[in-house]
C-alpha cells in the first residue's frame, strides 16, 4: 500500500479488500466495469454522528455539496445534516431533488446569473450575497416576482485560516465583500424586498490544526459581532462560520482531534459578543464529511519497465480523480493512500501507478510500495469521496465516465 488507509476497509481471508462488507472484486462484477467509485453510506452516517457527538449542542451542520453531488449520496446526506450549501443553479436542482427543503439551502458563489438568482428566490432559498451589485440584482428580481428574497451577506474576512490548503480570507478576493464594506450592505438588506438571514464567513479549508481552526473561528465570531454592531442591527438569525476541517491525505498527516475542536468551539460560542446572543451558528463542511467514505477502483491493464522503473498502467486516471494525481491545487505532489485491492502481503515491489491518458501528469502514485501486481488486479485509491469525478476533466480524450455507487 501507499499512505494511510482510512478505517472501514478491511481485508478478507483471501487478502482482497472489502468495502461495505463485500470484496472490491464483487462490487466491480456487479457494476460491470471499472473505473468505479464506491461510497460507503455507513461511513457517511458515522461521520455525521461523530460531529454531533463532539460539537456543542445547537451548532448546525451544513454539507457543501460541491464536494460530492451524486444524487443518491445527496439523498442520504439530506437526512444527516441541517442544510445544504450550493454554488450553482445545477446544484440547486440537485439539492431540491434530494429532498432538502428550500428553507434549509443556502446559495453562495461570486458569479450567480440572473436566472439562477430568480430560481433561488422563487424557491425560497437563502442567497449568500457576494457583492453590492448582486444585492441590487436580487432586489430587482424579488420586486418583479412580488416576494421577498432571503439574503445573507458573505464577508471576506480580514484574516486567513493559517496552514490551510486553500486560503479564503485575508487577501483581495472575488468571494464575499470586504469587512469594511459590510455594514453598509447589511443596512441595505433591511429593505422591504429582503428578508435578512445572517452572515457567512469562510476563512480557509483543508486544515489539520485544531489551534488554527479555533483561532480562525474565534476571530470569525468576533467579526460577526463587530459588523452587526456597526450596522446597528439585531442579532443575525444565522452565522455560517464556514468549515476548514481537513482530512489526512498524506503520510504524516494526523486526523483532527474532534473532541478538542468541540470543546474549543463550545468555549468560543459561550463567550460570543452579547449582540449575537440570539443568533444560531453552523459549520459548512464538505470533504471532511465525505472524503474518507469513498474509494476509486481501477484495473491494471498493462505492466512495463522503463529506465529501471516499474509502471502499472490502469484504466483510470486524472480524468476521474484529478486530485489524486496532484493536479487539483497541490503545490508538492504526494501520493494519496493507495493499495492493490486484489492481493495483500507477499513479496513487495516499488511501482509507479499511472492512468490511461496521453499526458505525464496522469500519475496516481509515484514509486509506491505494493505487492507484486499483475495485469487484471484492481487498484484502490482511497480518500476518494470528495472532489472526485465531478472535479475532474472527465471528457479529456474521450474515455468513458467512471461508474458511481452508494453502497
Amino acid at each position: 500500500m501507499s499512505g494511510h488507509i482510512p478505517e472501514g476497509f478491511p481485508r478478507g481471508a483471501d487478502g482482497r479488500l472489502h468495502i461495505a462488507g463485500r470484496s472490491a472484486a464483487d462490487w466491480v462484477a456487479e457494476a460491470g466495469d471499472t473505473p468505479l467509485f464506491l461510497y460507503d453510506r455507513a461511513l457517511l452516517t458515522a461521520r455525521a454522528r461523530s460531529f454531533r457527538a463532539a460539537m456543542p449542542e445547537g451548532l448546525g451542520l451544513h454539507f457543501a455539496i460541491k464536494a460530492n453531488p451524486l444524487p443518491e449520496l445527496l439523498r442520504h446526506m439530506a437526512g444527516l445534516v441541517d442544510g445544504f450549501d450550493i454554488a450553482s443553479g445545477g446544484e440547486l436542482e440537485r439539492a431540491l431533488a434530494a429532498g432538502m427543503p428550500a428553507t434549509r439551502i443556502s446559495f453562495a458563489g461570486p458569479g450567480k446569473r440572473d436566472r439562477e438568482l430568480e430560481a433561488a428566490i422563487a424557491a425560497g432559498v437563502a442567497l449568500n450575497v457576494e457583492s453590492a451589485g448582486e444585492l441590487d440584482r436580487a432586489g430587482a428580481i424579488a420586486l418583479r416576482l412580488g416576494q421577498k428574497a432571503r439574503v445573507a451577506l458573505r464577508v471576506n474576512p480580514p484574516f486567513a485560516l493559517k496552514g490551510s490548503g486553500m486560503k479564503m480570507g485575508g487577501v483581495a478576493s472575488p468571494f464575499g465583500v470586504d469587512a469594511a464594506a459590510a455594514p453598509e450592505l447589511l443596512r441595505a438588506m433591511q429593505a422591504q424586498q429582503f428578508r435578512f438571514e445572517g452572515l457567512h464567513l469562510f476563512a480557509g479549508s483543508q486544515n489539520l490544526s485544531v489551534e488554527a481552526i479555533l483561532e480562525s473561528q474565534r476571530q470569525s465570531v468576533e467579526l460577526a459581532g463587530k459588523l452587526t454592531a456597526e450596522a446597528e442591527l439585531a442579532a443575525p438569525p444565522l452565522v455560517n462560520l464556514g468549515g476548514g476541517f481537513g482530512v489526512p491525505y498524506f503520510p504524516g498527516d494526523r486526523e483532527l482531534d474532534l473532541q478538542a475542536l468541540g470543546r474549543g468551539l463550545a468555549a468560543i460560542l459561550a463567550e460570543r459578543p452579547a449582540i449575537l446572543g440570539e443568533s444560531r451558528f453552523a459549520l459548512e463542511l464538505g470533504r471532511w464529511l465525505v472524503a474518507e467514505a469513498g474509494v476509486y477502483l481501477c484495473r491494471i491493464v498493462d505492466r512495463k519497465q522503463s529506465g529501471g522503473e516499474t509502471f502499472l498502467v490502469t484504466d483510470g486516471g486524472l480524468h476521474h480523480q484529478l486530485a489524486a494525481t496532484g493536479n487539483f491545487g497541490t503545490v508538492i505532489r504526494r501520493n494519496y493512500p493507495l493499495a492493490n485491492a486484489s492481493r495483500d502481503g507477499g513479496e513487495a515491489e516499488t511501482a509507479t501507478v499511472v492512468g490511461c491518458l496521453c499526458t505525464p501528469l496522469d500519475r496516481l502514485a509515484e514509486k509506491a510500495s505494493l505487492p507484486i501486481s499483475k495485469v487484471g488486479d484492481l487498484i484502490a485509491v482511497f480518500m476518494a469521496g470528495a472532489y472526485g469525478r465531478t472535479a475532474s476533466p472527465e471528457n479529456f480524450l474521450g474515455h468513458p465516465p467512471a461508474i458511481e455507487k452508494l453502497v
